[in-house]
């Protein structure tokens, strides 16, 4: 089935908040080339999934109960959006559920004990947020809790031992020059309350994590593309401290990640520079800190999610070219076939 693919080209009867985003990407745009990926070994073959209803770029995305959850996001006029779409991977399905309480675009998700958590991001008018949802499957209903001590976008984050922690990320306006942070925040639900962690070793915005054995922080920008990122640390959460790893085979910001509890390895998919976006799928072995290659993504993206159910990894939406572009594609990849 075909994915919906769009390019955004904003004009004079836009909206200004859209013009002003459109001004933000433009250093940024470029020919729509495909950086090539290093060679794949052996790997299991990819397929197509029903698109996203809502192509969208910048998203963030998680499982909850067997379900993907898409949220926010730019749409194909360079809005950002409060929609939040429901894939049911065993029937191939979407369906829609209660939207944000405000858009976002650029913020981080994920959950616990059958809880959606949506942290950060950028709002309407491109400041960065604080605030710290949750959502209630059951009730169909977004809760506001405890604000994230500090207000960024481009972040990541993730749940290790029934806590939240928030890292990296740009805490001034989207398309403003600003350094990145190394911020580690945590929070725990039990308490509604957040402390200050070890910072990240490296400093990054556009950056993704994954929860294997521990937490791992890949990839990632400084600034503007030309200045992507081969960083790669796990937090150790019991101690409050970073282990530097080994470098991802290729500099990526704008990536996203995700584990395989069938072969207990990592997968890193996608991202932007300035020639181009990525179909790099490199995958890590925690056992023996070394990357390989995997089958390439069949469509090159950034902004995008990449979410594990079973064994499976679903990777959708995001940009098919550098900046402001959307889609809806849904691949996916599976990872219980033998692995070279």
């Amino acid at each position: 089935m075909a994915a919906r693919t769009y390019a955004i080209i904003i004009g004079a009867g836009i909206a200004t908040a859209a013009a002003a985003i459109a001004i933000a990407f433009a250093i940024f745009i470029s020919p729509a080339l495909t950086v090539s990926p290093t060679p794949a070994a052996p790997s299991p073959a990819w397929s197509e999934g029903e698109p996203m209803p809502t192509p969208r770029t910048e998203i963030a995305g998680a499982a909850v109960d067997g379900k993907i959850y898409i949220i926010g996001g730019f749409d194909r006029f360079g809005r950002a959006v409060s929609t939040v779409e429901v894939y049911d991977p065993e029937n191939d399905q979407w369906n829609t559920s209660a939207p944000l309480p405000q858009p976002l675009h650029h913020a981080a998700a994920a959950s616990y004990n059958g809880t959606l958590y949506v942290v950060g991001g950028y709002l309407e008018d491109n400041t960065p947020s604080n605030k710290l949802l949750a959502y209630d499957p059951e009730t169909n209903e977004w809760q506001e809790l405890a604000p994230m001590p500090t207000a960024r976008g481009a972040l990541t984050a993730n749940f290790v031992n029934g806590i939240l922690y928030a890292l990296g990320g740009v805490n001034s306006s989207f398309g403003s020059p600003a350094a990145p942070l190394a911020t580690n925040e945590a929070y725990d639900p039990e308490t509604d309350s957040w402390t200050q962690k070890a910072p990240m070793p490296t400093p990054r915005q556009h950056l993704a994590s994954v929860v294997l054995d521990r937490l791992y922080v890949i990839g990632g920008r400084i600034d503007s593309l030309s200045s992507n990122l081969d960083a790669h640390e796990a937090y150790d959460d019991q101690n409050d401290n970073w282990i530097k790893l080994s470098p991802m085979p290729s500099k990526r910001g704008g990536l996203a990640a995700a584990p395989s509890y069938a072969d207990d390895h990592i997968y890193v998919f996608g991202g932007e520079s300035p020639t181009g976006t990525f179909n790099n799928n490199e995958r890590y072995n925690p056992l023996n800190d070394s990357w390989s290659s995997a089958t390439p993504m069949p469509d090159p993206r950034h902004g995008l999610a990449a979410v594990t159910v079973d064994n499976k990894i679903y990777v959708i939406g995001g940009g098919p070219q550098p900046g402001l572009t959307v889609s809806g594609t849904n691949q996916i990849y599976p990872t219980y076939y033998p692995m070279m």
